[in-house]
């Protein structure tokens, strides 16, 4: 088996503490990964625990969006607004997988879309949305309403969630096209807005 040379160990160390995992730490220095395993096993280079290990993975992660450095006037005005109802209307938990902004307002989710696209730059392909409806005959007509509105295929909608509700339930008391859920697969994007709403407290 290759071993790593006693003047690489230093270098190892550093590599692994600026936060570079093993496989990354092998083809820095070209030696094989068992290599750098053993050599940090037999000079007692302390190991990241399991949630260290995890938390760092997350920090390395590439991010599914891009916010532009400077933004325009118009995209200051964007960032605002869809912070400012992302604080009132979104889920906020850090336990969240990312992005859950629910309202039943189509205005409302369009800008909030709108914030998505224009200064966060997503991948349009993760985004999945979500209609919460009282009526199961109608949820196929509320999904094809906010599919149309918000210019996002069918393919990306869950199955429609149908709420139990008394049948006798005023009408006037029923969201027309439902409540949707609009969701983007980031956890990332979640920590960045989150920021954004804790400036805005400030």
């Amino acid at each position: 088996m290759a071993t790593v040379p006693d003047e690489e160990i230093l270098k190892i160390k550093s590599l692994y503490e600026a936060g570079l995992h093993m496989l990354q730490i092998s083809k820095e220095i070209g030696y094989p990964l068992n290599a750098v395993v053993y050599a940090m096993r037999h000079h007692n280079i302390t190991r990241r625990d399991r949630r260290a290990a995890a938390a760092n993975r997350f920090a390395q992660k590439e991010p599914s969006f891009k916010i532009p450095k400077k933004l325009t006037p118009h995209q200051t005005k964007l960032k605002l607004l869809g912070t400012a109802l992302y604080w009132a209307e979104g889920y906020k938990t850090e336990k969240s997988k990312g992005i859950d902004f629910a309202n039943s307002d189509s205005s409302m989710v369009l800008l909030f879309l709108q914030f998505l696209r224009e200064v966060c730059h997503i991948d349009e392909t993760r985004i999945k949305v979500l209609l919460y409806s009282h009526d199961e005959e109608l949820s196929g007509g509320q999904c094809s309403y906010w599919s149309a509105l918000l210019n996002i295929p069918l393919n990306n909608f869950s199955k429609p969630y149908i709420a139990k509700t008394d049948k006798t339930l005023d009408k006037k008391r029923k969201m027309k096209y439902g409540l949707v859920h609009l969701r983007y697969m980031d956890k990332k994007l979640l920590f960045q807005v989150l920021e954004w709403i804790e400036e805005l407290k400030n």
